[in-house]
């Protein structure tokens, strides 16, 4: 009698309505929650996520047919008739409807671990004899062999928390208590008036509140805090669930939340209500989650999804561009190309016409520089994107050099029927220390379109200003090239220095390039620590404004010039090795050579070339020229066996490089090797013989 007399204080109103708040609550505990029958063949009528997964389950089905979905089916088989003896004698020798047993279970994989089992016997009205049971992975502890004292310890705080669960609400509220999850419940009468309000203190404490005194348990405590841009989305939200008599709707919300001591933080809340058979509410139980930090790493990854999306446009429209790069390349190649044959055609068909050759033969050279000019650019921006372009500082009358620009324009100004002004006036220290190869190159890449761009009847001019720097010795130099020409449209002028764009091909426009000439222009500002701007209308012309930092410096000693008329006068007779594998080559440089005076030997690789060397002690040269790429043996292999000859008549002699290899990088290792001078392919007969000039003067 005793016995069911305590059984009835034991007996909870467990039935369907009750399951779905159970379900809210324990989905999200990190430890296994089941309840079974104590009878017959012991099923389970519920069973927590977390206890699916410790058996290594993906899915309530699958952990149904892997236990049989039973209390048997979960213990180790040789641990099983232990157990329930143990429960059996725990309950009845204790009468206190608690147990604590630890046994053994099989995870699907075969993996064997160690649990603790905290059991609660209890009488249903629904279900009968149940036992509610809490169990934890115990294996790390079995492992570790935790002090018992401390495993007894947590074992009666357990039975404790366990002796105050007299019915599912109480059961619940200590579930959340045990996870330190922020909890609110939230009472209802039959007429679906709210009747009463709880704040769990985890949840006051997540948010600088301590007790009932400084957050009571008032629905208004928690909205009146809501952030104002969250508040009428969060609370329409909030009681749409409460009043959807269908019991289909689930509370779940973001919002931001002014805490105490914190400012506002972003939560994340939950609940869903149980309900009576006519629907109207009865509890609404839910759950508060701090996801501050979350949120920030949403919107890192967020912001980090945007560079990418960008990063990834950019590499679409630099592919894109290549593309229409290798489109238009191909047509500004086969361009001068086709004149270059055309016109050698044409040539070798009228040679009695000496007037037309020689339209033809200008013609061939013009489109000959062309093309190289094609080349160079489409090499300068390899290198540059390579970082192989270094910037060498000199002295340099800024002067000088835009006028020098002028007398290489002035073709063009001519041939365009252009007007041009230069303007230095505003230059206080026209001397200074820069790159001056560089410099010329951007300011005549920039001039050179705007005279591409400019109409006959047009006008550019050019400008030089100087402001002051940030010390004494230095100074700001800003260039001007202002056009009259076509401008161009503001949505290209975003992209008018990334490499491969142009407004219109050379097909549209008739006007030839790569496109890559402001790129470049670009990447040797950036690289002289410069800036370049663009100002444009379509129709009006354009302006690009180019600023530098410059040491101021002093004005570089003169040079006497090299008269062209002079080249070769003095040298007849002068004895030359041309070492050059390719026999085109040989005939082009032995005619320029001989027709200028010198008698000229030709070796087709390096190693005829040392050999030449060898046998010439009765009749020595006076120079050689070295192809650098030849079969057998190479220029640099040559030049240093050469070198290392015990005559110094032999080892001593002037060696000149002639390569298509032009870099700075391939003239310093001609120049390491032991040469003494440097010329690129294609073969500048000015150029070629001021050298000699030089070299044998």
């Amino acid at each position: 009698m005793h016995k069911d007399k305590q059984m009835e204080r034991c007996s909870l109103s467990l039935n369907e309505q009750s399951f779905p708040v159970i379900e809210q609550i324990t989905e999200g505990m990190p430890g296994g929650f089941f309840i079974y029958r104590a009878y017959g063949d012991e099923g389970l009528i519920y069973a927590n996520r977390a206890l699916i997964r410790m058996y290594g389950c993906d899915d309530l089905e699958e952990f149904q047919r892997y236990t049989g979905y039973t209390f048997p089916g979960l213990v180790h088989p040789e641990d099983i008739r232990q157990v329930e003896q143990s429960i059996h004698q725990q309950i009845v020798s204790d009468k206190t409807n608690f147990d604590y047993v630890e046994y053994r279970i099989v995870r699907r994989d075969g993996e064997i671990r160690w649990i603790e089992d905290h059991g609660h016997f209890v009488r249903s009205d629904d279900y009968g004899d149940l036992f509610y049971v809490f169990v934890e992975d115990a294996t790390e502890r079995r492992r570790k062999a935790i002090d018992d004292a401390r495993t007894a310890q947590l074992a009666q705080e357990r039975l404790e928390a366990l002796r105050a669960l007299k019915h599912e609400a109480t059961a619940l509220k200590l579930v959340h208590e045990i996870l330190k999850s922020g909890m609110w419940t939230m009472e209802f009468d039959r007429q679906g008036r709210m009747v009463g309000v709880n704040w769990s203190q985890d949840f006051r404490a997540m948010i600088g509140y301590t007790d009932e005194n400084d957050f009571p348990n008032e629905l208004s405590s928690w909205s009146d805090l809501l952030h104002p841009d969250d508040r009428t989305r969060v609370l329409d939200h909030y009681y749409a669930t409460i009043e959807d008599y269908t019991g289909k709707s689930v509370y779940d919300a973001e919002y931001r939340l002014l805490t105490r001591d914190r400012g506002y933080r972003w939560f994340r809340a939950a609940g869903k209500l149980s309900r009576r058979e006519d629907g109207s509410p009865i509890t609404y139980v839910g759950t508060f989650v701090d996801i501050t930090e979350q949120k920030k790493t949403d919107e890192q990854l967020q912001e980090q999804r945007k560079l990418l999306e960008a990063a990834l446009d950019k590499a679409q429209r630099a592919s894109q561009a290549k593309t229409v790069f290798l489109n238009n390349m191909s047509h500004d190649i086969r361009t001068p190309m086709n004149a270059i044959i055309g016109f050698t055609n044409l040539a070798t068909t009228h040679l009695d016409d000496a007037a037309l050759v020689r339209s033809y033969l200008d013609k061939i050279a013009a489109s000959s520089n062309h093309l190289l000019s094609l080349i160079n650019d489409v090499l300068d921006m390899s290198r540059i994107e390579s970082g192989k372009v270094s910037i060498e500082e000199a002295p340099c009358s800024l002067p000088e050099m835009l006028e020098n620009l002028e007398s290489i324009v002035c073709g063009d100004l001519e041939a365009g029927k252009l007007e041009f002004s230069l303007d230095t006036s505003a230059l206080v220290h026209p001397c200074v220390v820069c790159d001056k190869l560089r410099l010329n190159q951007v300011l005549l890449n920039v001039l050179s379109n705007a005279l591409k761009f400019t109409p006959a009847g047009g006008r550019v001019a050019v400008s030089a200003s100087e402001h002051p720097g940030g010390s004494e010795d230095t100074a700001f130099y800003e260039f001007c090239i202002q056009d009259t020409g076509i401008g161009m449209a503001p949505k290209f002028i975003e992209h008018i220095f990334e490499p491969f764009e142009r407004e219109r091909t050379s097909t549209v426009s008739g006007i030839p390039g790569t496109g890559l000439g402001l790129s470049i222009t670009r990447n040797l500002v950036e690289l002289m620590k410069g800036r370049i701007s663009v100002e444009s209308r379509q129709g009006f012309g354009s302006a690009f404004t180019l600023t530098f930092l410059f040491r101021i410096g002093e004005a570089p000693g003169g040079q006497a010039a090299v008269e062209s008329s002079g080249h070769g006068g003095g040298f007849t007779g002068r004895h030359l090795l041309l070492v050059e594998d390719n026999e085109l080559n040989q005939e082009i440089a032995m005619t320029i050579l001989e027709e200028a005076g010198y008698f000229v030997d030709v070796a087709s690789n390096g190693a005829e070339a040392v050999n030449k060397v060898c046998q010439s002690l009765d009749d020595p040269y006076d120079l050689i020229l070295m192809d650098i790429q030849m079969p057998v043996m190479d220029g640099i292999e040559a030049t240093r066996i050469i070198r290392a000859l015990d005559d110094p008549q032999l080892s001593q002699v002037p060696i000149v490089a002639v390569t298509a290899n032009t870099f700075e990088e391939d003239r310093q290792r001609v120049l390491s090797a032991g040469m003494n001078g440097h010329l690129g392919k294609p073969i500048d007969v000015d150029k070629l013989l001021a050298k000699l000039q030089d070299m044998l003067g």
